[in-house]
């Protein structure tokens, strides 16, 4: 499938979940399908993308290819602290069981995904506090280079401005160089977090609206 002009970004809506779980399942490693990877790669979703369409839906978008399916999507929170408890509370009771919490030193990719899965308090981390919005963004490839992905961020840059939140962070895979050239130009800079060690890297950006965009 190729992009036509008809695409669009639109808010999220609740039939959009098995898409958003698709997207995020076929992007889930390093940027790349993570099927050959997990046994149960539903344990991504379950992770890092639909709890923020159940906690936060005002602040999920999706790329609509414009026949009402979405291709691609970019959710968060305004506020990471909050968010962080919300999904201890009301979000992985409805996952826990699924995906239970590994005992001892995980032994398979799915189990270091279930551990993040319930160490919700993971995402609280003191060097990005100036940050306290956060996002996840994943096109599938196909939608990819299009301007698309500029224009997911765009929008909900744009609703945390208007919710007043001045600054935002994410936090990637070091491996995942095509992404980090994307955020480099769409002006993140790098956050120190000397925790996360050389695998994983944190950016943040201000929410202002980048004229150069």
């Amino acid at each position: 499938m190729t992009s036509t002009a008809s695409a669009t970004v639109r808010p999220y809506r609740p039939e959009d979940a098995a898409a958003l779980d698709d997207i995020c399942v076929r992007t889930g490693h390093n940027g790349q399908d993570s099927r050959p990877h997990y046994i149960d790669p539903g344990v991504l979703t379950a992770t890092f993308a639909a709890p923020y369409a159940h906690l936060e839906p005002e602040l999920t978008f999706v790329l609509d290819d414009g026949r009402g399916r979405a291709v691609g999507y970019i959710l968060g929170t305004a506020d990471t602290a909050r968010f962080a408890a919300d999904f201890r509370t009301r979000w992985l009771p409805r996952v826990a069981d699924r995906y239970p919490a590994p005992q001892g030193p995980p032994g398979s990719p799915d189990e270091v995904i279930a551990g993040l899965l319930h160490r919700p308090e993971r995402m609280v981390v003191p060097e990005l506090a100036g940050h306290p919005a956060h996002l996840h963004i994943d096109l599938l490839p196909e939608w990819q280079g299009r301007g698309h992905g500029r224009a997911l961020m765009h929008t909900f840059l744009r609703a945390l401005r208007q919710r007043g939140v001045p600054s935002v962070h994410l936090v990637m895979a070091t491996a995942n160089t095509p992404a980090r050239a994307f955020y480099d130009r769409l002006g993140f800079q790098r956050i120190e977090v000397p925790s996360f060690g050389p695998d994983t890297t944190a950016l943040g950006r201000t929410t202002a609206e980048d004229p150069g965009a």
